[in-house]
């Protein structure tokens, strides 16, 4: 089943198009990787997708209902979760308090057991339910400890756990590796990877494109706003309009 359609989405700022014309389907329990060089147009994708940016044109299907132009906060609701490039935690608060917070939308529910179709366990309370991720996303001995204080990769694992309180469908995220070590990226990729085992579908953008290679059943490729490519690793790194875009030249180059 097709979990997220983008249908000819097109964004334009006055005479500036960022985005012309992309469209994807992605179905349910994949893990999507969406990229490009510098000034592509991805990131603005992930807004309109997300609700962040209204498209000009063009409409978005989550769970076969049109969710354009709608809210964050009412599309999260459908199950549609995203994080944000710059690690989007409480600093002041303990890693506990974060993963509670992020149950926000199920406050006012005696229960978070909610019928969205993953595999997550079925937990009777906010509490539980807290616990669980802390032990499953390896921060159950940080539990107690200020957000601030810890290391950036585990920081960012933390943000990512705050967004599965919301017990999402369909978790979008924003560069999840930015500006982490090898050995953390390695762990934040490797949890990443675990979220499909329950049926939560990742659609991220992400620099590091090794680590997209690498944990993505399939990849999207954009430039000048405008999708170029669309495949597995193997054909993506074959393609010929990608490698001129940005995988034929230096290895250091961000995409």
């Amino acid at each position: 089943m097709t979990i997220l359609e983008v249908n000819n989405i097109a964004k334009r700022f006055g005479k500036l198009v960022a985005v012309k014309d992309i469209s994807m389907a992605i179905p349910e329990g994949q893990i999507r990787g969406l990229i490009g060089p510098n000034g592509s147009g991805k990131t603005t994708t992930f807004h309109l997708i997300s609700g962040f940016l209204k498209p000009t044109s063009g409409e978005v299907l989550f769970k076969g209902q049109p969710i354009t132009g709608k809210t964050p906060n009412r599309i999260a609701k459908r199950g549609l979760v995203r994080t944000f490039q710059l690690t989007s935690v409480y600093r002041d608060m303990s890693v506990r308090q974060n993963v509670h917070m992020g149950h926000h939308i199920h406050a006012n529910k005696k229960s978070v057991e909610i019928s969205n179709n993953t595999k997550l366990p079925s937990i009777s309370s906010i509490e539980d339910s807290t616990s669980w991720i802390l032990e499953h996303m390896n921060l159950s001995d940080e539990a107690d400890t200020p957000a601030r204080m810890l290391p950036a990769g585990m920081q960012r694992v933390l943000s990512i756990a705050t967004a599965l309180a919301v017990r999402p469908n369909l978790l979008m995220l924003d560069e999840p590796l930015a500006g982490l070590n090898p050995t953390e990226k390695s762990n934040v990729a490797q949890k990443i990877s675990g979220l499909s085992d329950f049926g939560i579908t990742i659609l991220l953008v992400e620099h590091d494109v090794r680590s997209v290679l690498s944990i993505c059943d399939k990849i999207t490729v954009i430039n000048f706003g405008e999708k170029i490519a669309e495949g597995t690793a193997d054909e993506i790194t074959k393609h010929p309009a990608v490698i001129e875009a940005y995988l034929g030249k230096s290895e250091g180059h961000n995409a």
